[in-house]
């Protein structure tokens, strides 16, 4: 017996009305549709006001989809947005009543940003998290880079999340990190097309629905720029601090400048600087050559008064690591790399950061 298609998938949903009457497909409701083999996986963006009214149509989709044949698995996830866009205003207001929350079992929470992308966020992230794990503290990784998240490939991990009752999702572990990702919820080739309200969305349900447990730090890596991302962590969390991560040249300074800024506006302390891709010293003549400038993020952190938590060089083995899923302090942790994160992983923790 062969297993339902994508189109498969869209008809049975086009049969399934949402209040107002039109089907949930032509209404534009059903998005990011994923078809794995057995597994479909898909959100359902509805008005905030009309979310308890669909609940009972998402398990009539969850239901209707799950009867198809060879379909065993299907989870589908309700993301809110407001019925209408407000329209922007750049005047500063006052904080809402219902601050920054405490998420519960999270004792702290540090974003790892940029304000370019490219500079090796991400890698640095992973990295830190297994440092931290391998200093004791019990760590969870949020990979927040909803359009490219890379973490599930650089922390070894694959398959799907599972979800106990439909709401709660838990999450993945490996290198002692406890780790959650949208990339674990499409293919890697897969394109993830939303906007910003459901962008939002998808984030507070990873904090609040992902089953954390009880952790010392929960590092989020965030994806590259002052969007909403960034925002919605920020005003819905108690963000502990962030720790920027740039490479020396001036056009990667110009834009970690603006992430700083964003980060004060948004009363959350910057813990430190990284200056990743410092360096490169030849494998074959020991030749050192400051690929792209040198010095630029130490300077930075001076002028701001922050700490320079490392200056971590260019070199091949750290790709290597993160392209096969063990990064370098896992894979090669006697190595100078590796120590570089773990002496980053030292300074937070004896900053009460971790």
């Amino acid at each position: 017996m062969s297993t339902a298609t994508r189109e498969d998938v869209l008809g049975v949903l086009k049969e399934i009305n949402a209040p107002d009457g039109t089907d949930i497909v032509s209404a534009g409701i059903v998005r990011a549709l994923n078809v794995d083999g057995g597994t479909v996986r898909f959100v359902m963006e509805i008005p905030g006001s009309a979310a308890k009214a669909f609940e009972p149509i998402r398990d009539t989709a969850e239901a209707k989809v799950k009867a198809l044949p060879g379909i065993q698995t299907v989870s589908a996830m309700l993301t809110a947005h407001t019925a209408q866009a407000a329209p922007p205003d750049l005047k500063p207001k006052a904080a809402a009543p219902k601050g920054p929350q405490k998420i519960p079992g999270i004792d702290r929470i540090v974003a790892i940003a940029s304000g370019k992308g490219g500079v090796g966020k991400s890698t640095v992230s992973a990295n830190l998290a297994c440092a931290l794990a391998a200093e004791g503290r019990k760590v969870g990784l949020l990979d927040a880079d909803v359009y490219g998240p890379s973490q599930p490939r650089m922390l070894g991990v694959s398959g799907r999340p599972a979800s106990p009752d439909g709401k709660t999702i838990l999450p993945m572990r490996n290198h002692g990190v406890t780790m959650m990702s949208l990339g674990l919820m499409t293919n890697e080739d897969q394109a993830v097309v939303w906007r910003g309200p459901m962008l939002m969305g998808a984030l507070q349900q990873m904090l609040t629905q992902v089953q954390w447990g009880a952790l010392d730090v929960l590092l989020v890596d965030l994806p590259p720029g002052t969007g909403d991302v960034q925002m919605t962590l920020s005003q819905k969390s108690e963000v502990t601090g962030a720790v920027i991560v740039s490479t020396p040249q001036d056009v990667a300074l110009i834009d970690a400048r603006k992430g700083i800024d964003m980060f004060n506006q948004l009363n959350v302390p910057i813990l430190g600087m990284i200056e990743n891709m410092s360096t490169h010293i030849c494998s074959q003549c020991g030749h050192e050559e400051h690929v792209f400038g040198h010095g630029g993020v130490a300077a930075e952190a001076e002028k701001m008064g922050v700490p320079l938590l490392a200056e971590v060089p260019l070199h091949l083995d750290i790709r290597l690591a993160a392209d096969g899923g063990a990064p370098i302090v896992v894979s090669k942790p006697e190595s100078q790399q590796a120590r570089a994160f773990r002496d980053v992983a030292r300074k937070l923790i004896d900053a009460g950061a971790a």
